[in-house]
């Protein structure tokens, strides 16, 4: 009994220990402790809540790279592990042609486009949903500045949650996000990278259609569409877009 108690608490303590590489991997105590935009949307309600801030270096300059970001989840797939998270469709390895640049109101499956600082950063916000039974709220943000000769990417996801599994909740949340947002980040750099060595782009060239390189919809601002239609909620928070003034009805 001895060495399975044993056992079990290097178990715990090793899963503690990756949980708490995972939700910061890359960053350094100074990005962590910055303030990012959107960090506000969770500000003045006491729920259960984890932060997560990565970063990564990116060998090519912040205008080279800002493409990459405004297309991610917008049409152009989420550079992640695509059998995971995209229905096996293979994410862009190019800047997509018929993509328009990021409108506050563009909804996806991680809520809606609520903050825009072109070239810069943007900031996405999911206002309720539920999670392992949990009414949850998230913000994801992508924030990006000059490092040298390159660019210093810095992605903050932030959740909270209520009820009685609100902490199991967030811990499935920190150990999910821990995978793909890494994932996410050495898929972007990688992208960007092999675009600045000048080598031809990777993947599918464009067909024209508008779900080839992303499963989940993406309902632009303009109203018109990418992905396959109904799957997530894009239309959903589309609708919280308009409730909370970014976009006008009917627009």
């Amino acid at each position: 009994m001895m060495w399975i108690a044993v056992f079990i608490a290097l178990g715990l303590l090793g899963g503690s220990a990756l949980l708490h590489w995972g939700t910061r991997w890359g960053s350094v105590s100074g990005e962590r402790a910055r303030k990012m935009p959107g960090d506000e949307y969770l500000e003045g309600v006491r729920r259960a809540r984890v932060v997560m801030t990565r970063a990564i270096s990116i060998s090519a300059h912040p205008e080279r790279v800002w493409p990459w970001i405004s297309q991610l989840g917008r049409g152009a797939g989420w550079y992640s592990v695509d059998w995971l998270d995209n229905g096996r469709k293979v994410s862009a390895w190019h800047i997509v042609s018929w993509i328009p640049q990021p409108r506050l109101g563009d909804a996806t499956a991680i809520g809606y486009l609520r903050h825009v600082t072109t070239g810069r950063s943007l900031a996405w916000w999911l206002g309720g949903t539920r999670f392992l039974g949990s009414p949850a709220r998230t913000v994801t943000c992508y924030s990006i500045g000059a490092e040298g000769q390159g660019t210093r990417l810095i992605s903050r996801i932030s959740a909270d949650a209520t009820g009685p599994t609100a902490h199991i909740a967030l811990l499935a949340f920190r150990a999910i996000d821990s995978i793909m947002a890494r994932r996410q980040l050495i898929g972007l750099r990688d992208r960007a990278e092999h675009r600045e060595q000048g080598h031809a782009s990777l993947g599918d060239p464009e067909t024209g259609d508008r779900d080839q390189y992303q499963l989940y919809e993406i309902v632009y601002a303009r109203g018109d569409r990418a992905g396959v239609a109904g799957k997530e909620d894009g239309a959903k928070w589309r609708q919280s877009a308009i409730r909370d003034g970014m976009l006008e009805e009917g627009e």
